[in-house]
């Protein structure tokens, strides 16, 4: 009687089991054949450069100094080589930060500002400006990949962004402005500042190209070049009288799932 009890027990389990390991192995398998030829990528890295002018415009007579500001990154990707080529392609998503503080010389500069008094002015300022620039950006870069060698693989293609927060504020001090322009009426001011963060756009588009090292089986280094194409600005935004593109190198690590 014990006998017949542990043979329907395991009669039982094994019926119960079959179709959960079946269940388990047909869900593998669809994985599998998913991610067929695919590869997943996690990678993490600083961002150091700034957002520029190009060139820097006459107004600008000396850049006093630069702070690149704590700026990360941190990127999946999955990425799959061609058959029978050292070709591939590469697909990611990337949270980033891009910021930057300058200060800056300048003369007949277009400013749009607030003194410290609430004064409102427009005009062309000569002096000295501090600028600070940060934004939040969720990134896609789409990009071809090159295979030199089982260790080494270039990268490069456009990537589109999106905003979704972004600062960009400073203060000019120590000079004068001319109402309307150069020739206006001077205006001695000691400090002013302006906020142009409500006037940045929100979406960005730009070129990716880039190296990556494979130190170990699983973990590579990398470093990439991101190049603005449009301006942080709008074409209709006049507050600021040239074009302003984002300009940063990415340096990092990734690991190879």
């Amino acid at each position: 009687m014990k006998k017949s009890i542990l043979a329907l027990a395991a009669c039982a389990l094994l019926a119960y089991s079959t179709p959960v390991q079946a269940q388990k192995s047909e869900g593998e398998s669809l994985l599998r054949a998913a991610l067929k030829g695919w590869h997943v990528k996690l990678r993490a890295g600083f961002l150091l450069g700034g957002t520029t002018p190009l060139p820097l415009p006459q107004e600008i007579r000396a850049i006093d100094s630069y702070n690149p500001t704590m700026n990360v990154g941190i990127e999946g990707d999955v990425q799959k080589r061609f058959d029978n080529s050292r070709w591939g392609m590469a697909l990611g998503v990337r949270l980033e930060t891009k910021g930057m503080k300058t200060d800056a010389t300048v003369k007949n500069y277009h400013m749009e500002m607030t003194a410290d008094d609430g004064g409102y002015m427009v005009g062309a300022w000569t002096g000295h400006v501090t600028t600070r620039v940060r934004a939040t950006y969720l990134t896609f870069p789409i990009l071809a990949v090159y295979e030199i060698s089982p260790r080494w693989e270039l990268r490069g293609g456009p990537y589109l962004s999106w905003m979704y927060d972004g600062d960009f504020t400073g203060e000019a001090y120590d000079g004068y402005i001319r109402h309307g322009n150069p020739t206006g009426e001077k205006a001695e001011v000691t400090r002013a500042s302006y906020d142009f963060s409500k006037d940045l756009r929100r979406f960005q588009w730009g070129v990716q190209v880039g190296a990556e090292w494979v130190a170990y089986k699983h973990l590579s280094v990398y470093a990439d070049l991101t190049w603005g194409i449009n301006s942080i600005f709008p074409h209709d935004f006049e507050s600021v009288t040239f074009a302003m593109y984002p300009v940063y190198a990415n340096v990092g690590f990734s690991y190879l799932f």
